[in-house]
């Protein structure tokens, strides 16, 4: 799925608590938190985490939008949110859903 990249001048709507269920329900192992999605990865070590998140900023960077991301050793956790409209936009799904594709690639 194509996700174009997003202007900073156009406004997204927030999902309702109801659309972010559904949301969640196509996203293996990702959690709502407050106004974020959120996912923990564990690799076999540090390169193969380091190798994930490269890639995740790669994508990140094509369709400008960016997640927190913390990198413990050979765990990786990801936070989705849209801070432009303080809270979950499909943009945010659509790019976890992307990052899902990522871990095949992983070696």
């Amino acid at each position: 799925m194509a996700i174009r990249p997003y202007s900073s001048e156009e406004n997204m709507a927030t999902l309702s608590e109801a659309e972010i269920t559904q949301g969640l329900k196509g996203l293996k192992d990702w959690n709502h938190d407050g106004q974020s999605i959120v996912k923990k990865f564990k690799f076999p070590g540090f390169p193969q985490a380091i190798e994930f998140v490269t890639k995740v900023a790669k994508l990140a960077e094509e369709v400008q939008h960016h997640p927190t991301i913390i990198i413990a050793y050979n765990r990786v956790t990801l936070a989705f949110t849209t801070h432009s409209e303080g809270g979950l936009t499909e943009k945010d799904f659509q790019v976890a859903g992307r990052i899902e594709g990522l871990l095949s690639t992983i070696k």
